[in-house]
């Protein structure tokens, strides 16, 4: 299973809307961060494994796509950190977890 990178404001509405129908899974990752980029391993890792197919995956970097990532952190009313992980439904953030609590453990237990 894949997750897919939003870069727009549009594409992250439509995301948020989707939550409605479906859980969303938001990775927050810094493309200059060691610990950013080990989460983005034990997202990834998490991804190889046996995923939660009802749910769909999506990518920001923060760097390059900062009025997003603050959109994002403004519409989930959720304090912007990186790397994070976002668990949206029905258009609203169910679980967060950032830095060094992103694993695939962590994913594992909350998502599955």
């Amino acid at each position: 299973m894949d997750w897919i990178e939003i870069t727009s404001i549009e594409e992250w509405n439509e995301v948020l809307s989707k939550s409605s129908e479906r859980g969303q899974v938001i990775l927050k990752h810094s493309t200059t961060c060691p610990v950013s980029a080990n989460a983005l391993q034990e997202y990834e890792q998490y991804l190889k494994d046996t995923p939660n197919e009802k749910l769909d995956y999506v990518m920001i970097k923060v760097i390059e796509s900062r009025p997003v990532s603050n959109q994002i952190a403004e519409d989930l009313n959720v304090k912007h950190e990186s790397p994070q992980i976002i668990y949206v439904k029905d258009r609203a953030k169910y679980w967060t977890a950032s830095h060094w609590s992103v694993t695939k453990a962590h994913m594992t237990a909350v998502l599955d």
